[in-house]
C-alpha cells in the first residue's frame, strides 16, 4: 500500500467518525430542546434546516461556488431530507435519545440493505449473519417483555424518519460535489419542512435555548454533518454505509447519558450489545457484489 493510499485511507476513517458523532449529536441536541419543551417540535425543525441552509451558503459564497445553489441537488433528495427531518423531531417528542436512534438507524439500515440487494450488491454469509443479529437488537429493543418498550406511535414515525434517511443517503452516493449538492437538498427541503407550521394550532413554543439548540443541530450536526457524510459515501458499499450507520444509536446514548439525564436500561445495553456485535461482522465480511469499497477521496484516484 501507497503512502497516499495509507493517508486516504486514515482520512476516510477520520471523516466517517466525524459524520457519525455529528449525527449522534442531532439525536442530543433534538431530544434536549423537546424534553425540556424549549421549543415546538414543528419550529426546531424549520430552524434547523433554515441555519443549516444558510451555513452552507455562506462557506459556498466564500468558496465563489454559491451563485447556482437553487440548481443544486434535487426535489427527490430534498423530499427524503424532509421526511427524515420532520419525522425525526415528531418521534422524539415520546422517544429517548438512544431509543430513538436505535430505531432510526435500524429503519436505515433495512432500507438500505435492501435496496443494495435490489441492485445486485449481496451481502456475504458473514455480513448477512451480522445484519441478522443487529437487528435482532432493534427487534429486543422494541418488542421485549416489559415497561422499558418505546411507543409503537413513536416509534413507527421515527421508522418513517429512517425511511427518509436512507432514501437521502442512496440518492447522494456518487456525489461529486457534496457540499453543493447538500446545500441544494437543504434549500429545496425548506418548502416541505415549512408546511406543518402552517396547521392550525393553540400555541407555537418557542424559547431562546431551543433556538440555539436547533441552530446547533442545523449548522453542526447537520450541515456539516451530512456535507461530510455525502463525501465518503463515495468511499463505503451501501451495506457498509448502513451497518456503519448502526453505531451512532451507542453514541447517542452515552450523549443521552451525559447530557439529559437519562437512564441506560438493561434492554437498551442488551439492544446495544448486539447491534454493535452485527456491525463488527459485517465490517470484517468481504461484500460478494458488483460494487465493493474503494478509497476515492484523494484528487487523484488510486486504482
Amino acid at each position: 500500500m501507497t503512502e497516499d493510499l495509507k493517508r486516504s485511507r486514515i482520512r476516510l476513517v477520520i471523516l466517517t467518525a466525524i459524520a457519525l458523532v455529528a449525527f449522534a449529536g442531532n439525536s442530543v441536541l433534538c431530544r434536549l430542546a423537546l424534553k425540556g419543551d424549549l421549543i415546538a417540535a414543528d419550529l426546531f425543525t424549520v430552524i434547523r434546516v433554515g441555519t443549516g441552509t444558510l451555513a452552507l451558503a455562506l462557506y459556498l459564497a466564500l468558496q465563489q461556488k454559491g451563485r447556482e445553489v437553487w440548481r443544486q441537488g434535487d426535489w427527490r433528495g430534498a423530499g427524503f431530507l424532509a421526511l427524515y427531518m420532520l419525522g425525526f423531531s415528531w418521534a422524539y417528542l415520546g422517544l429517548d435519545t438512544g431509543p430513538g436512534a436505535l430505531i432510526l438507524f435500524g429503519a436505515v439500515q433495512v432500507t438500505m440493505v435492501g435496496w443494495a440487494a435490489v441492485q445486485g450488491e449481496r451481502p456475504s454469509p458473514l455480513q448477512l449473519l451480522g445484519l441478522v443479529i443487529a437487528l435482532g437488537g432493534l427487534v429486543w429493543l422494541l418488542i421485549a417483555p416489559g415497561t422499558q418498550a418505546p411507543p409503537l406511535g413513536a416509534a413507527a414515525t421515527m421508522t418513517a424518519a429512517g425511511i427518509g434517511w436512507a432514501g437521502y443517503t442512496l440518492l447522494g452516493k456518487g456525489a461529486k460535489e457534496p457540499v453543493q449538492k447538500t446545500a441544494g437538498n437543504f434549500l429545496k427541503a425548506l418548502p416541505f419542512v415549512f408546511i406543518p407550521l402552517l396547521l392550525p394550532r393553540t400555541s407555537l413554543m418557542v424559547t431562546v435555548e431551543g433556538v440555539l439548540l436547533a441552530s446547533a443541530s442545523g449548522v453542526l450536526a447537520s450541515a456539516a454533518g451530512y456535507a461530510i457524510w455525502y463525501a465518503v459515501l463515495r468511499s463505503l458499499s451501501s451495506t457498509r454505509a448502513a451497518a456503519l450507520q448502526l453505531l451512532v444509536p451507542v453514541l447517542a446514548a452515552v450523549g443521552g447519558l451525559l447530557f439529559s439525564g437519562e437512564e441506560l436500561t438493561l434492554r437498551l445495553l442488551l439492544s446495544s450489545t448486539l447491534v454493535l456485535g452485527g456491525v463488527g461482522l459485517v465490517l470484517r465480511g468481504k461484500m460478494a457484489s458488483k460494487s465493493t469499497d474503494r478509497v476515492v477521496l484523494n484528487d487523484t484516484e488510486k486504482k
